[in-house]
């Protein structure tokens, strides 16, 4: 079954955007970039909330003949990569883009069951409206505090267990991190008693 994968780049204290809302702390090298690249070739289906979507309409519209090799070939790798983008706000979007009102759970659930490459998540609004049906977080670490904003992880209910799976180290000092969801032991043995 594909899986479901929410990656941003975050502070060392939680945090994607800064309290005004600014990324600008996060901008990758061309190290960082070409495996952006690589992770977006990994995907064939990227869900977006709004304020992901307005970030990466850059790569919809530049001219591309004005991008170094590295950038052109993201350009024409999100271009391609078909998009949903879950907003109450928007009234349209353009490129490889579908506009979905609501049922993110639904829809996630839908595409899950579907074959083809795992399914990205981008946006902490999105990603805390589908935390349970996430089965893998990858975190690009930044050496950066940020002391407030706007946090990778939402409030859960409950804990959700995870285990490492890959750690690399960028030499731009980002630390990039990934976690798969694991089975909660207590559950399954809970399970088997019954």
């Amino acid at each position: 079954m594909r899986q479901v994968i929410y990656a941003m780049t975050v502070s060392i204290d939680g945090y994607i955007a800064d309290r005004d809302g600014a990324i600008d702390w996060s901008g990758p090298d061309d190290e960082l970039f070409r495996f952006h690249t690589q992770r977006v070739e990994e995907t064939d289906v990227q869900l977006c909330g709004r304020r992901l979507y307005e970030t990466m309409l850059y790569w919809e519209t530049v001219e591309e003949s004005s991008l170094t090799a590295d950038h052109l070939k993201f350009a024409q790798t999100w271009k391609s990569l078909p998009k949903l983008v879950f907003s109450t706000t928007l009234d349209n979007v353009v490129g490889n883009t579908k506009l979905v009102r609501d049922g993110v759970a639904d829809e996630i659930s839908r595409l899950k069951k579907l074959p083809g490459k795992d399914i990205a998540v981008g946006g902490a609004g999105l990603a805390r409206s589908c935390m349970e049906l996430i089965d893998e977080w990858r975190l690009f670490v930044s050496p950066v505090v940020l002391g407030g904003g706007t946090p990778y992880f939402p409030p859960l209910d409950g804990k959700i267990n995870v285990e490492l799976v890959e750690t690399r180290t960028f030499g731009s000092r980002i630390v990039y991190l990934r976690y798969r969801r694991v089975p909660d032991v207590h559950s399954v043995v809970h399970s088997f008693i019954l």
